[in-house]
């Protein structure tokens, strides 16, 4: 089987950001006096390990009745300005040019665009007329590591050529003031935006990064717990369960289940990696899966400094895992999205 090499990876965040502090008070202020149970939940904002957040528009945006028309038009425009800034980061890094692409895969979840984003920035970034387009959308959280995957088998089945992965999530433009929920609270005091890139090919003897076969899980009976509802005005976030406590009772043989399939036990592997979907996922993938408390700590300063930004996010911790120079060993990162479902990708560090 062809190693595949991880290349280069390249982030970009929006020009906005939201103290945390902030949100509260905006939050508490928009729907204290509307929703009976806002006081219980305030907690969230204060417990989700968040310091600031990026955010795609200006915060007096957020603060006007949206249409769909509108929430569309902004995602169009940031999110193919963040897709060209995450993409030609990604390709420095590789030190490649956009023209050295022969596949794009796009994954984001949190808005519509046709034609999709690598088209509306192909003339600008230099790709190819003939380069391979594979748009993908509704994976959530779990896109980023999705989307690697498949960039995994594009490789595979290509030898030699670059596959060039892009996520990019525009969470907030989703924000809604009318919606008196517990998910919207949830997601007002976590969600955020932002793009991350990764460059993938056929790896050589020098290469230090090797990703691996990814594999999925989707729990039956469980569409409901994760998604969007399609609402007159936008889209509407479905937290219909209590995600951390489903984590804590479903996840551990799931987790073993992909090391068979990999051929791997929980003793080869260097460091578990994770989407961090908010502190309280984290302490329950802590403590299901044995792993040391707060040992999470590249997903925790992510989550402080930028949020839950949806499928980028755990490519944002694997950037950080990687400048902080690795230990050679296998990283399992995993991610759970709509469907319900759970993916894993493992990446090897080499000498």
């Amino acid at each position: 089987m062809i190693d595949i090499a991880l290349k280069g990876l390249g982030t970009a965040l929006p020009q906005h950001r939201l103290l945390q502090s902030d949100a509260f008070t905006l939050a508490r202020d928009m729907f204290q006096n509307r929703f009976p149970d806002f006081d219980r939940l305030a907690s969230v904002f204060t417990n989700a390990g968040i310091e600031s957040r990026p955010i795609a528009m200006p915060l007096d945006w957020y603060l006007e009745p949206r249409g769909w028309d509108e929430r569309n038009a902004a995602y169009v425009e940031v999110a193919s300005q963040l897709f060209a800034q995450a993409a030609c980061n990604a390709l420095v890094a590789a030190g490649i040019k956009a023209a050295d692409v022969d596949a794009i895969i796009t994954v984001s979840s949190t808005g519509i665009s046709t034609p999709t984003l690598e088209a509306r920035v192909a003339s600008e970034l230099g790709f190819r007329p003939d380069v391979l387009r594979v748009p993908v959308f509704g994976l959530g959280c779990a896109g980023g590591l999705s989307g690697l995957a498949l960039g995994v088998q594009l490789a595979r089945a290509n030898p030699g050529a670059y596959i060039l992965v892009v996520a990019v999530e525009l969470c907030t433009l989703s924000f809604r003031k009318d919606t008196l929920t517990k998910a919207n609270i949830v997601a007002t005091a976590l969600f955020a935006d932002g793009a991350a890139a990764v460059v993938l090919t056929a790896a050589r003897a020098c290469d230090r990064y090797i990703v691996g076969t990814g594999c999925q899980h989707t729990w039956p009976a469980t569409l409901p717990i994760m998604g969007w509802d399609v609402a007159s005005d936008g889209l509407e976030v479905v937290f219909d369960r209590d995600i951390p406590s489903f984590i804590r009772s479903q996840i551990s043989h799931v987790v073993d289940s992909f090391l068979e399939r990999l051929s791997l036990t929980r003793e080869d592997i260097a460091r578990f990696s994770f989407h961090p979907g908010g502190t309280k996922v984290l302490e329950a993938l802590e403590a299901t899966l044995n792993i040391k408390p707060r040992s999470l700590d590249l997903e925790r300063d992510v989550l402080r400094d930028h949020g839950n930004m949806s499928a980028p996010t755990v490519l944002f911790v694997l950037d950080r895992l990687l400048a902080n120079s690795p230990t050679d060993g296998i990283n399992l990162m995993s991610a759970l999205g709509p469907g319900f479902s759970a993916v894993a990708v493992p990446i090897t560090v080499r000498s």
